[in-house]
């Protein structure tokens, strides 16, 4: 009888969003997005691996933080606004508790939701120690999860793929990103999207990288596909593994006719900071403000909007779903273990669906883990046997975004960003050929400039104009990022900076400290 693999990677990335406030201001709503993220997928995941270590579940699975997470997990300022956004939150729920006294239903979702507030504040500020990435690191070296690393700023780098200094500046940033978090050399490397472009095999390979993932149509319509499809690993023409991925994840997890469409699960559009009015929220937000999630949620997603959530009962849906869920992976592999000798499946999960929009998400995690602990879960790294015995393909170039080749994030309502993003990019190459030793004022606008250049990359703004969620911010911080490259660009020209402006936005974007402009130099 064959082994069956399971591999589950989950794929952490947030957009970077990093609002300098003094103490006791109340956050800006686009700070929500991270802080919900923390509340609903983060500490809830590293909650999720304490317990199996307890229970001595032995459930392994990959984990992409990405450099632009890293670094907001591990800003203090963050953190400092995460903590008072959560008191706030607590205020805010003990308030409901007497508002909603009289309603059972309700207030026992109220109850349940500052509950979490609570555990998620003492868990975060004393178990935890404020360092989640302390957590991960510690799962990681007990080899419960396996930790990859992905390009600067989720660069989709097929825009990118004439430009080869662009592109080892990516993945060269992630690679450091990695060693200086994690005190280690990335195995494998997650490409935003799932990015492919011919060529970029060869990026990854020269910076170390053993393996990636692709979408399973960059195996299955390339012109040697593989006899064994995406149910077991390749390799690129130079060695690099490839894993092609379960293209149904989305539709399964998310999509319209999903598990998490059930209308049984909590729906994660009404919340309470957008529904009362701005006198009952006077502690929580600004009067007069934009709204912001609180994540007090009281509904279910019913059709007549009416129907109050109820957690157990989404419980039982979740064990239901989960092994829904297994059942179909598994009947896949044994499907092809017949023709396959030792069949493998991985299956890319969106952090984003564990907790933040799927409200159930990390329980049906949970429970997948559980119920197939007694199977073989691998991680990519553990499936890599006999490398360079594997077959050998030349990938299709695809995208796991848009209909198969990453078209949203290049259309009518974002392509023109293309055109500012190409044109910094060949100017910081020749910046860094034209300034190779410099250091001081100088080097520090180099060092400024490469940062803003890496951000206006951030594939994400195009997805949230093309989605149209938050555009409008989207818009600001991609032309606030084109603009202070130009300053910079400038500044060197005429050799004149203001010192004052550049120690502004060195605080504002204050990631990657290790940065080094240099990367974006021709290689010999």
């Amino acid at each position: 009888m064959s082994v069956k693999n399971l591999a589950l990677v989950v794929v952490a990335h947030e957009p970077y969003i990093r609002h300098i406030s003094g103490e006791g201001e109340f956050p800006r709503p686009e700070n929500s997005i991270f802080f919900s993220a923390l509340s609903q997928t983060y500490i809830p995941l590293v909650n999720l691996l304490h317990k199996l270590e307890d229970e001595h579940i032995n459930a392994k699975f990959s984990l992409v933080l990405t450099p632009v997470i890293c670094a907001m997990l591990d800003d203090e300022m963050l953190k400092n606004q995460y903590v008072d956004w959560l008191e706030r939150c607590i205020i805010l729920g003990e308030k409901e508790i007497e508002r909603l006294k009289d309603e059972p239903p309700l207030l026992k979702n109220a109850q349940e939701q500052l509950k979490k507030a609570v555990e998620n504040r003492e868990n975060f500020t004393q178990k935890y120690n404020r360092n989640l990435l302390a957590q991960f690191a510690q799962f990681s070296k007990k080899g419960m999860i396996e930790i990859l690393t992905s390009c600067g700023t989720h660069a989709f780098l097929p825009h990118y793929s004439d430009l080869p200094e662009i592109l080892n500046a990516q993945v060269e940033t992630g690679i450091i990103s990695h060693k200086y978090y994690f005190d280690t050399v990335p195995y494998g490397f997650w490409l935003p999207y799932m990015g492919y472009s011919r060529g970029l095999e060869n990026v990854l390979r020269s910076y170390g990288v053993n393996y990636t993932l692709l979408n399973a149509q960059s195996l299955l319509f390339c012109e040697n596909p593989p006899a064994a499809g995406i149910f077991e690993p390749v390799r690129c023409n130079n060695s690099l593994v490839v894993f092609g991925t379960d293209s149904k994840i989305y539709s399964e997890l998310e999509g319209e006719s999903s598990f998490s469409a059930n209308k049984i699960y909590k729906n994660q559009n009404r919340d309470i900071g957008f529904e009362l009015d701005s006198a009952q929220l006077s502690d929580f937000m600004k009067q007069n403000s934009p709204r912001l999630d609180s994540l007090f949620r009281y509904w279910s997603k019913e059709d007549d909007s009416l129907v109050i959530y109820d957690s157990q009962k989404a419980m039982e849906q979740v064990k239901i779903d989960a092994k829904k869920f297994l059942d179909s992976k598994n009947k896949k592999l044994e499907c092809v273990s017949s023709c396959v000798n030792e069949p493998s499946l991985v299956c890319a999960i969106n952090a984003s669906t564990l907790g933040q929009n799927w409200a159930e998400g990390m329980d049906f995690f949970e429970q997948v883990l559980r119920l197939n602990c007694e199977s073989n879960f691998a991680c990519p790294e553990d499936l890599i046997k006999e490398q360079f015995k594997l077959t050998k393909v030349n990938p299709y170039p695809s995208a796991a975004s848009g209909q198969g080749y990453g078209e949203d994030l290049l259309d009518s309502s974002n392509s023109w960003m293309v055109r500012y993003t190409r044109k910094m990019s060949e100017r910081m190459v020749d910046l860094a050929g034209r300034f190779p030793d410099d250091t001081g004022l100088k080097a520090r606008l180099l060092i400024l400039g490469a940062k803003e250049l890496m951000l206006s990359q951030s594939g994400e703004l195009a997805k949230m104009i093309h989605d149209g969620y938050m555009p409008d911010f989207a818009k600001q911080t991609f032309i606030s990022s084109v603009m202070d490259f130009t300053t910079v660009f400038d500044s060197l020209g005429s050799n004149v900076v203001s010192t004052e402006w550049l120690t502004k936005i060195e605080k504002e974007h204050n990631l990657f400290p290790w940065m080094n402009y240099r990367i974006f130099r021709k290689k010999i």
